[in-house]
């Protein structure tokens, strides 16, 4: 049932990253942002509130704060390096290199001790890494836009944070460290959307998209929490990192967009570092 839970919660962000790239290239990534984590606060309190639950210990909503704060900052530099680049690049690259730290830090500081099959699969994310960045986007030649790169590894240490933090919060706090964290990321983005409000002016149909799109990220954070309870923080934290296989599928069939060999194999390689994952 953990394992379901964690690759629906993969389906649904790969919708999530799709939309909101799309909606990130039509309006300012910033607005799309705010909006997603309002939406998203409001579902989760909502979720919370349905969800029975215990105690609520300060500690595991200081750690749903935490992984607010990570999601924030993913969903920050993801939208802005879909709206720079290609969405075949950004996402992989935040995803694959999201799952390593997990892994990396999993083992450091949670004791977790990975197989070889596991390590196997971090050695293979390396050189996919460099493919999928250096490979060609689009219709012209060229590797894909550095810049856009550059978000999709910043956004990696964002989607680590997320989940290594949201897997420390007991189960009997229900799905209130999910609404603490959703209020965290609103808080933290706040001082930049009052800076420049008229950002936030999007027509009502783009406005009604970001927050279904937060709202749609914030399902996805609960079926991982209900996941990483019933299934090894490890292979949660891979299955629900599957999600870049949606958007670069839409984005390939809906968007045309074109990938050289080499991003291709890249590409490859990123997927049989995420099976080598899950296996170990």
């Amino acid at each position: 049932m953990g394992a379901l839970l964690a690759l629906a919660s993969a389906v649904l962000y790969g919708v999530v990253d799709f939309t909101g790239g799309l909606l990130s290239r039509r309006a300012h990534f910033a607005a799309v942002t705010f909006l997603g984590q309002l939406g998203g606060l409001v579902l989760a309190c909502g979720a919370a509130l349905l969800v029975p639950a215990g105690a609520v210990p300060a500690g595991d909503l200081l750690w749903g704060a935490l992984s607010g704060l990570g999601s924030a900052t993913a969903m920050h530099f993801l939208n802005r390096g879909l709206s720079r680049g290609a969405m075949s690049v950004v996402v992989p690259v935040s995803a694959v290199t999201g799952v390593a730290l997990s892994v990396v830090c999993g083992v450091l500081v949670l004791g977790d001790r990975p197989g070889v099959v596991a390590w196997a699969g971090i050695a293979v994310t390396v050189p996919s890494l460099w493919l999928v960045s250096g490979g060609r986007t689009g219709s012209g030649p060229g590797p894909g836009p550095p810049t856009a790169v550059a978000d999709g590894l910043l956004a990696s240490a964002g989607v680590a944070v997320q989940y290594l933090a949201l897997a420390q919060a007991g189960s009997g706090s229900g799905l209130w460290p999910v609404a603490a964290g959703r209020a965290a990321a609103v808080l933290l983005l706040l001082p930049g959307a009052a800076r420049r409000p008229r950002r936030l002016r999007l027509p009502p149909p783009r406005c009604t998209g970001a927050l279904l799109v937060g709202a749609g990220a914030a399902l996805g954070l609960i079926l991982y929490l209900l996941a990483v309870r019933l299934q090894m923080l490890a292979v949660a934290v891979v299955l629900a990192s599957l999600y870049p296989a949606l958007p670069v599928l839409l984005g390939i069939l809906v968007l045309r967009e074109r990938i050289g060999r080499r991003q291709a194999v890249g590409l490859t390689g990123a997927a049989v570092a995420t099976v080598l994952l899950s296996l170990g």
